[in-house]
């Protein structure tokens, strides 16, 4: 009978084990697949603004009036601070949203995020935009798997990263007003670290986030702020990246 109590136990948590990590996998994947959708969203609106902007002519590229009002009119700002609106609204009400609700918020915000981002055609080659997606997307995954599977704790990391994501805000709005190249470049660098660092962070701690007793929609809503998390900092690390090795026109 002990035996067989013994047998019973270890079986009964094994299977246990196997229903978490089995839920585990179906909710990871489910934040890389929102993420991922985000990216193409972002990508396609970029590359539709950018088409709808800019009208190639014997003289060389030139503005439409569309592409007049988005890059040198005062909505620029609007474009450019909308994104940033909706990451505080769907981080301050997700509690509050249905699974559907917060899916279109997330998806209208990558859409504003690809508008915006729209103007990189502008600044760097094709080419090189191509290649530096091409480097994010390596770099990415393999520091966002490395999240996922170190059995180190990482979470002592959250500190200096914040630090270090508050200091490239502030010099960043510095070098606005002084343009200067040499402070450009090292923004560029230890941002490059930050996020970096960031992606692997964020997957660990997501990947915490899940609980096996949670409903669908806790488990919906935890996996879109995680796609959240991980679309930032994919698009910041390119960009960063984009500002070390792009090719510019």
């Amino acid at each position: 009978m002990a035996e067989f109590e013994r047998q019973y136990g270890r079986t009964g948590s094994m299977a246990r084990t196997g229903e978490i990590d089995e839920g585990l996998r179906s909710y990871m994947l489910r934040v890389y697949n929102y993420m991922a959708i985000g990216l193409g969203i972002t990508g396609v609106a970029a590359i539709g603004a950018y088409m709808m902007a800019v009208v190639d002519t014997a003289a060389g590229p030139q503005l439409t009036d569309f592409g007049v009002m988005l890059y040198t009119s005062p909505l620029r700002w609007v474009v450019m601070l909308a994104p940033l609106g909706l990451v505080f609204l769907l981080s301050a009400r997700i509690q509050r949203m249905s699974v559907s609700a917060a899916q279109l918020t997330f998806w209208v915000f990558a859409g504003l995020m690809g508008i915006s981002l729209s103007s990189i055609f502008l600044v760097y080659t094709q080419t090189s935009i191509g290649h530096v997606f091409f480097v994010t997307a390596a770099s990415f995954g393999a520091l966002s798997l490395f999240g996922y599977t170190t059995k180190r704790d990482i979470s002592g990391w959250g500190s200096f990263l914040f630090m270090g994501l508050i200091g490239i805000i502030i010099a960043s709005v510095v070098n606005m007003f002084i343009g200067s190249s040499a402070m450009q470049f090292a923004i560029s660098v230890i941002g490059v670290l930050v996020f970096a660092g960031l992606t692997a962070y964020d997957t660990q701690q997501i990947k915490e986030m899940y609980r096996a007793q949670d409903d669908g929609t806790a488990t919906g809503r935890k996996a879109i702020m995680g796609a959240l998390r991980l679309y930032l900092d994919f698009i910041n690390l390119f960009i960063m990246l984009l500002s070390l090795f792009g090719n510019r026109n």
